[in-house]
């Protein structure tokens, strides 16, 4: 059993303005502040708090690092829990993300070490290839900016869609220049991705909630991306100023070592991809 704590998408809903605070059950303390306490990291399920715990588990203690783990099931609450001091740090998010997220909400987060990649792969409970996706059908994709600009990129470099020249990682439908299956595209929570699959012809998926749904991205994936000059490298991040924090200092080198290296290979057989 996990060393976690872990949050419903319903519990998190009911806080929707002050995502940190209550989400967290800080009672308003501040998690980052006191550097002799232990780091609490906020992360998504799968594989980032598998991670974490495997770290908690294996290494912390000898490295001297009170570690805790908390669970999320959303994007948003890591980043604005880490911005308020609920927590230390955070774990689940790439770089053009973070950038989008950090500009849209005034928040002030920087990476601190890049761990593994996730790749985004296209799946499909009715077809067996991305050829036989029939004309008109539907394709659901993640409905946040980064996430849904990344699909599309994904669709596009495998000549599934084409993009108008020079979209960048705010990519929507609209800036489909040529869509020859004539999909129609529906926008979901990147979370309710894969459980579409029943509802439409294919889905483009997260690598953490392709895993958390027992899809296997090397082997199942229609398409998938490539691991190759990828910029959606997941690492670990604190808010601007605590970069500096020994806790966050131990955990990012515990982070990059060869026995999580070896524990991301072991665990997820190519569906999830050290980036050290």
């Amino acid at each position: 059993m996990r060393n976690a704590i872990k949050l419903t998408t319903a519990v998190l809903a009911a806080g929707a303005l002050t995502f940190g605070l209550s989400a967290c059950g800080s009672s308003g303390s501040d998690s980052a502040s006191d550097t002799s306490g232990p780091l609490v990291v906020a992360a998504s399920p799968t594989p980032h708090a598998e991670i974490l715990n495997y770290v908690k588990e294996n290494l912390a203690k000898k490295a001297g690092l009170d570690l805790e783990v908390k669970e999320f099931t959303d994007y948003v609450t890591p980043n604005t829990a880490t911005e308020d001091g609920s927590v230390g740090a955070n774990y689940f998010q790439n770089q053009p993300y973070l950038d989008d997220f950090n500009k849209k909400r005034g928040t002030h987060i920087v990476p601190v070490v890049t761990v593994h990649l996730e790749p985004l792969g296209l799946y499909s409970h009715k077809v067996k290839s991305a050829d036989a996706l029939k004309s008109g059908a539907t394709v659901a994709v993640p409905n946040d900016s980064v996430n849904e600009a990344r699909a599309l990129k994904l669709l596009d470099a495998n000549g599934i869609i084409t993009l108008k020249d020079g979209v960048g990682n705010e990519a929507t439908p609209s800036d489909i220049a040529k869509n020859p299956k004539n999909l129609t595209f529906k926008e979901l929570e990147a979370a309710q991705t894969p459980r579409s699959l029943d509802d439409v012809d294919a889905a483009v998926v997260n690598g953490n909630y392709a895993i958390e749904a027992d899809l296997k991205p090397a082997t199942d994936a229609l398409v998938l991306e490539s691991a190759k000059s990828n910029p959606y490298g997941n690492f670990l991040a604190v808010k601007d100023g605590n970069e500096d924090d020994p806790r966050v200092k131990k955990l990012a080198k515990l982070l990059t070592s060869a026995e999580v290296k070896k524990f991301i290979e072991d665990k997820y057989a190519g569906s999830v991809l050290a980036s050290f």
